[in-house]
């Protein structure tokens, strides 16, 4: 792999994704001799994205850079080159892990990569042997911080390692940040039982008074703003839906949780309060309780992002399959293609077939496990061997299924594969 240098964002020549009719065919160009499923990273996309986070940060605070930290969302990623390459960007700063194995495996570093030296863990862990790694470690437990939102957490880390055998274990304790809406009801994500700053005092004072631990940080998600997007294709009357209710839960939650915060400092010397996402970066970074933000999706770009109004994010990261079937004149298949999103089933879950235009899945069958017919005007004129570019409805899933991703890069004026750099699947791991 050559070395990732995301240092300066892409000259005008190289924004190609803003002319698909070049960008696509300039990736098959560029990627011929390797057979598909493959999976590329567009660097100079990836270098707009990761300047345009920045940008965005700096913007809602009226600065030139962020005051505010961007801590990356590791499971929005998935690749350690690449990881590496965004936090020696300034103003990108530590990493939230999605499970503690990950966290101790990105602390300890290896021949390839430096230790990363401030992990959040972004969930709260039943694993026992991961704990116990952490406890026995000076070093990982001073990089490494678990997630709490109850007193049970406390007690099934003691159960693991008593205190008084083990190193201090650094805490962040997460503040729910859905919202209970008229009509609606509640609204957002099922994670921390936290709501308000008695709640979250209330477990911060039993951190405080047990030995062992150490209240760093507070977090707290707000996925209804960060991760749904605003602007549904084809449904005006939802979609002036979400915007009332972003709008409201953006108010909601600002107060609420400035009063939390504040609570929660009154106890602890608090290092962080981390919250927002791609989706809710301008927000999250005009709220003064709020000291860092969390963003990793929208460094690859996935479709979702295609729906929210405020921002775009370059097509970084997308994948390629062969078609290698034509059942019928109209219909050409693919190998593969079933790699569904999370969340709630749903069209918006599947992969977005991107080029050649004009092309779509078939009702009865959509993107299968072994299989994808494609139908439409171009599927009559593809070939046995020829390629179709998809981009993933998230970000970090795509790394999920291949061991690396092509890195291609303007080269004399075209775009040229100049490296790979492995998945976490391509490093060996698979941590959930």
């Amino acid at each position: 792999m050559s070395d990732l240098d995301l240092s300066t964002p892409p000259a005008p020549a190289e924004r190609t994704w803003t002319t698909p009719d070049v960008f696509w065919p300039s990736l098959s160009a560029a990627t011929a001799r390797l057979d598909p499923p493959l999976a590329v990273l567009h660097l100079p996309a990836l270098r707009h994205n990761a300047h345009d986070l920045l940008r965005r940060a700096a913007g809602a605070a009226g600065t030139d850079r962020p005051t505010k930290a961007i801590r990356v969302a590791s499971k929005s990623v998935r690749v350690r080159a690449v990881m590496d390459a965004v936090l020696a960007l300034p103003g990108y700063a530590g990493v939230l892990a999605y499970t503690l194995p990950e966290a101790l495996w990105l602390a300890e570093g290896d021949a390839e990569h430096p230790p990363i030296e401030d992990v959040v863990v972004g969930y709260p862990t039943a694993d026992r042997a991961a704990i116990a790694r952490l406890a026995a470690s000076p070093e990982l437990a001073a990089r490494v911080t678990l997630m709490v939102d109850s007193v049970a957490h406390l007690d099934f880390i003691d159960a693991v390692v008593p205190p008084a055998q083990r190193e201090t274990i650094r805490l962040c304790l997460e503040l729910d940040s859905s919202w209970f809406a008229p009509v609606l009801g509640h609204v957002g994500v099922f994670r921390s039982p936290l709501h308000s700053a008695a709640a979250v005092r209330t477990v911060a004072e039993e951190i405080a008074r047990r030995p062992g631990f150490a209240l760093v940080g507070m977090m707290g998600y707000e996925a209804q703003i960060a991760g749904q997007g605003d602007n549904p294709p084809g449904k005006p009357a939802w979609g002036a839906t979400l915007r009332w209710m972003q709008k409201n839960s953006r108010d909601e939650l600002l107060g609420r949780r400035g009063e939390a915060v504040a609570a929660v400092r009154r106890i602890a010397d608090l290092e962080f309060v981390n919250g927002g996402g791609t989706g809710s970066i301008e927000f999250t970074a005009s709220d003064e309780s709020v000291t860092e933000i969390a963003a990793g999706s929208g460094l690859f770009g996935g479709h979702l992002f295609d729906t929210y109004r405020a921002f775009h994010p370059a097509p970084a990261a997308s994948f390629a399959l062969s078609v290698v079937r034509r059942p019928n004149a109209g219909t050409a298949t693919l190998l593969g293609g079933g790699w569904i999103a999370s969340g709630p089933p749903g069209p918006d879950r599947m992969p977005k077939v991107e080029w050649p235009t004009g092309l779509s899945m078939v009702a009865r069958e959509m993107a299968g496990e072994v299989q994808t017919p494609l139908t439409g005007a171009a599927a009559g004129v593809l070939r046995i061997g020829d390629r179709v570019w998809l981009r993933h409805t998230k970000s970090g899933e795509l790394s999920e299924h291949v061991d690396g991703f092509q890195l291609v890069d303007t080269v004399d004026g075209r775009a040229r594969v100049v490296g790979e750099a492995a998945t976490y699947r391509g490093d060996g791991k698979v941590f959930l």
